[in-house]
């Protein structure tokens, strides 16, 4: 919704372009600081309850987007709304990984892209009709409302499923104790470099198609934005798949392909390089889903709740952090660097994916995979 309404924001408080950044940076800090923490203030307070709560947050943060008389005051709200969602974020994932796997993630993540397609439409839809950019942020302030008094109703059927403190404590599940495990360390880093990778592509390509091939903005536009659709459609389609291969049989093919289809974008073939991109949110699709269903199996179940706060936490660092530098190397030489840069990037999840799943099987182990430990975990459980 930002990106549409930021026009008619800037206008309403005389900003200059790039004043979009600040809001941004401090939404992403909120975003990371709750992520990291969320492990903790799951296990204190449960998932349904922290559900609710973190929503009535984001919708009091948007309805201060809405009512706020100065620009200050929404940078101020822009990390209220950060840790809100950054709790959501973690709190869902959580509770999707532990109690009913990688199908449910990958549908979850699918329902995020529906509506991260909404938003947008909505805000277009009010402002077409000569309405305020702040009409769009309260009716999704009310949607937010709504769902916390669904979790409130709701926040019982979550307890067996959320982490225990005391349980935690018994299976080693602090996140020092955590953080001491080289394994973390390994996932941390596969969740900064992919979702880094995910959104260097989505930030870049259409500055790499328009201003540095020539491509017409409307067919840049389309491009962009058949991108985030075939991965919203591939967690769809991977979600009915995820149940009947292992992980590395998905993952290991999505992450090479990915390196191909980088490589195609780089070498700038006529039409293929258009494909690519397409290819590229296919099968960026079931990654982040699937890495996050497996947490329990890889790093204990005591762990869990700390284990995706901080690997979130990590994604959000990526996703700043990677396409800022491919930003920086594109100024200092030209867009054609976001193709190599793709591809070495996409080559370095590659190999952390590789020596995660060696150092897992190099682990003493029952009989059972890993993706069977996770999908048969039953729902409440």
């Amino acid at each position: 919704m930002l990106g549409v309404a930021w026009p008619s924001i800037r206008a309403t408080f005389g900003l200059p372009l790039d004043a979009l950044g600040l809001l941004l940076a401090t939404f992403a800090t909120g975003y990371f600081v709750s992520s990291a923490v969320s492990g903790r203030v799951l296990s204190r307070f449960g998932i349904g309850t922290v559900l609710s709560a973190s929503c009535a947050m984001t919708a009091t943060a948007l309805l201060g987007y809405a009512l706020s008389p100065a620009w200050l005051g929404m940078v101020a709200l822009g990390s209220v709304l950060g840790i809100g969602a950054g709790t959501i974020d973690a709190g869902l994932n959580t509770y999707a990984a532990v109690a009913h796997g990688a199908r449910a993630l990958n549908w979850m993540h699918a329902a995020f892209g529906v509506g991260a397609a909404i938003g947008p439409l909505v805000m277009t839809a009010i402002l077409g009709a000569g309405l305020s950019w702040s009409l769009g942020y309260v009716v999704v302030a009310l949607v937010q409302l709504g769902l916390a008094a669904g979790f409130v109703v709701t926040r019982e059927r979550y307890v067996q499923s959320q982490p225990s403190s005391t349980s935690a404590a018994e299976h080693g599940g602090s996140a020092r104790a955590l953080l001491r495990n080289p394994l973390a360390w390994i996932s941390l880093g596969l969740f900064f470099v992919y979702v880094g990778l995910e959104a260097g592509a989505g930030q870049w390509s259409f500055s790499l198609f328009t201003l540095s091939r020539g491509a017409p903005v409307a067919v840049a536009g389309v491009l962009v934005s058949a991108y985030w659709a075939c991965m919203t459609v591939g967690r769809v389609l991977f979600g009915a798949l995820v149940g009947h291969v292992s992980s590395e049989q998905l993952l290991r093919p999505c992450m090479v392909i990915a390196i191909v289809a980088a490589g195609v974008i780089w070498l700038n073939v006529p039409l293929l390089s258009w494909v690519a991109l397409g290819i590229l949110g296919l099968v960026f699709a079931p990654i982040f889903p699937v890495l996050i269903a497996e947490t329990p199996a890889r790093l204990g179940a005591g762990q869990t709740a700390n284990a995706v706060g901080l690997q979130i936490a990590a994604a959000v660092a990526g996703g700043a952090g990677i396409p800022a530098a491919i930003g920086l190397l594109a100024a200092r030489t030209s867009l054609e660097v976001v193709g190599p840069c793709l591809l070495c990037v996409g080559l370095v999840q590659l190999a952390l994916y590789e020596l995660l799943i060696r150092r897992v099987f190099e682990r003493p182990r029952s009989g059972r995979s890993r993706s069977s430990e996770v999908a048969t975990v039953p729902p409440g459980a």
